[in-house]
């Protein structure tokens, strides 16, 4: 027997209509390229997002067409968020941080039709442009400056698109946006979000105990908007009507913290290299920023040293652990404490804080080893394998890739994890990071996240470095906070008391910068090839 309820699609256009029609007065202010800041309404944006969406289809824009966007984080680009997706088109964000030659590759790979760029990525565009087959491509004039001759201004382009705008019927499981994966592993994999998979997930990271938006709020994404969805907060920020707040391309700590004082932020997100930078800045300047207390900044990418959330704590901003991924469109867990763990001794709910969470709603956990399905015990490791209706069923274009999930159908993350018995999920590390020492396994996140609590100590990258007796043996890359000092010998002993004494690193590195991905994320891959012929005689000696 089925229940009797209306057919009501799950699409942008109930967003984008329920902004218009009840937050018309909140501001959304984007810091441009001089540093000068553009302020406009919600009523704006609806107005604009809409014409936008019909001056794509005036321009031929069919159903399921992709738009690129080669964006930073500002208010044309959440145009583009709604207005491409209400017009039956596909939203193709690009990340302005790849190769040209990935970069290339992914605009064919998605057959993108229409392509919005920004004025000064311009020249990453002229550096792709004789390797990609774009229809049209329409320049955001940022600065203020005559577009090129061949392209279109995004300013008349909207013109065009003013009057009457009637919304296609769309179906919930339409698609709706396209991300690509950073390619580390291989070359770039795309994901094709629908427009349910986007409503149901926006929903779901508005609840109190996941990331908890609302209207009350003044968001400030510090993740870019062209790596998966800017974690999907512009889409929550619009279904609930938050201020929002975009930085654009100043993402220094300065300039950051200057935004975060002048709009009063109370909500956040960004990897952890950036939040290691903002708390360098805070220490080095006490005092200098009147910030909103308890500022939630949600932490991502990578996982967040126990010791960056109690130093946070200390200045009254407070760190919320995640974890997602392209593939999660991104959400998977959120760290918020369940109410009877808060009458736990403080190093308890640390403890608990540095994991990555709890799955959010409507998403499935599981740990899976060799020996079958892992116990909830908080010390059995696998591979973390999720399902849920916002986990993609397969990647774009790539029957290749079918070994991402499993014979029952939930997607292997890649990511090693155990889960305690509250159901809190903690990632130890990604299967290719991990060190096999003697035939037991190392986690080089645990090692890393407990160097980085070290006073001296600003960043760390732990890798496995083959070893003729051991198999692979851990090496610590470290790099020092300025006019600070340590020793190998002094780190060691740093790290003694909180593990195995085979799992200390038997040697450390100090280097000045530690490579990173397109998104943030410590490139291992990098450290591994630079130390590959590592001889660890000469480190004893």
């Amino acid at each position: 027997m089925n229940g009797n309820m209306m057919r009501f699609p799950l699409t942008l256009t109930h967003i984008l209509e329920r902004a218009g029609q009840l937050f018309g007065k909140v501001e959304i202010v984007s810091r441009l390229p001089d540093k000068s800041l553009h302020r406009y309404t919600y009523q704006d944006f609806y107005r604009r997002a809409r014409a936008l969406a019909k001056a794509l289809q005036q321009a031929g824009l069919q159903k399921g067409d992709r738009v690129g966007t080669l964006m930073w984080n500002h208010y044309a680009h959440l145009e583009a968020y709604f207005g491409v997706p209400v017009a039956g088109g596909v939203l193709h964000t690009l990340n302005l941080r790849l190769h040209p030659k990935d970069l290339a590759y992914i605009i064919n790979h998605a057959e993108d039709r229409f392509l919005i760029v920004d004025d000064i990525l311009l020249p990453l565009l002229n550096a792709v442009k004789d390797q990609i087959r774009v229809e049209r491509v329409i320049v955001v004039p940022l600065t203020g400056q005559p577009v090129p001759e061949g392209t279109l201004d995004y300013e008349a382009f909207l013109e065009s698109g003013q009057g009457p705008f009637t919304y296609p019927e769309l179906d919930e499981e339409e698609a709706l946006g396209l991300c690509y994966t950073s390619g580390t592993t291989g070359r770039p994999k795309g994901v094709l979000y629908s427009h349910r998979a986007i409503v149901l997930h926006s929903l779901a990271s508005a609840l109190p105990d996941a990331l908890g938006l609302s209207q009350q709020d003044t968001l400030l994404p510090v993740v870019p908007m062209f790596h998966v969805n800017a974690w999907g907060l512009p889409f929550t920020a619009t279904l609930v009507g938050a201020k929002q707040v975009f930085p654009g391309p100043h993402l220094d700590p300065e300039s950051l913290l200057e935004l975060y004082e002048k709009e009063q932020v109370t909500v956040t997100a960004g990897v952890p290299t950036i939040w290691l930078g903002i708390l360098q800045a805070l220490e080095k300047h006490p005092g200098r920023w009147n910030l909103t207390p308890g500022m939630r900044m949600i932490v991502g990418g990578s996982a967040a040293p126990e010791g960056m959330i109690r130093t946070f704590d200390r200045f009254n901003l407070r760190v919320i652990h995640a974890w997602g991924m392209t593939e999660l469109s991104p959400l998977g867990t959120v760290s918020q404490l369940k109410s009877y763990l808060k009458d736990l001794p403080e190093d308890a709910q640390y403890a608990y804080r540095a994991k990555q969470g709890l799955p959010a709603p409507l998403v499935e956990v599981r740990v899976v080893n060799d020996a079958g399905e892992a116990p909830w015990d908080g010390r059995t490791m696998g591979e973390l394998q999720v399902r849920g209706p916002w986990v993609a069923a397969g990647y774009y274009n790539r029957p290749d890739a079918a070994d991402s999930w499993s014979e029952d159908g939930w997607f292997r993350t890649g990511d090693v994890a155990t889960i305690d018995p509250e159901g809190y999920v903690k990632i130890t590390d990604r299967t290719k990071d991990l060190v096999k020492s003697g035939g037991e396994w190392i986690s080089s996140v645990d090692l890393e996240n407990a160097l980085m609590a070290h006073s001296a100590v600003a960043e760390a990258a732990v890798i496995a470095v083959p070893h003729p007796k051991w198999g692979e043996r851990p090496l610590a890359v470290v790099v020092l906070k300025e006019g600070q000092h340590a020793t190998p010998e002094a780190l060691r002993e740093f790290l003694a008391p909180q593990f195995a004494k085979w799992w200390l690193p038997d040697a450390f590195v100090f280097v000045d910068e530690i490579p990173r991905t397109s998104t943030g994320k410590f490139l291992k891959a990098a450290l591994r090839e630079r130390f590959k012929d590592w001889r660890w005689e000469e480190a004893e000696a």
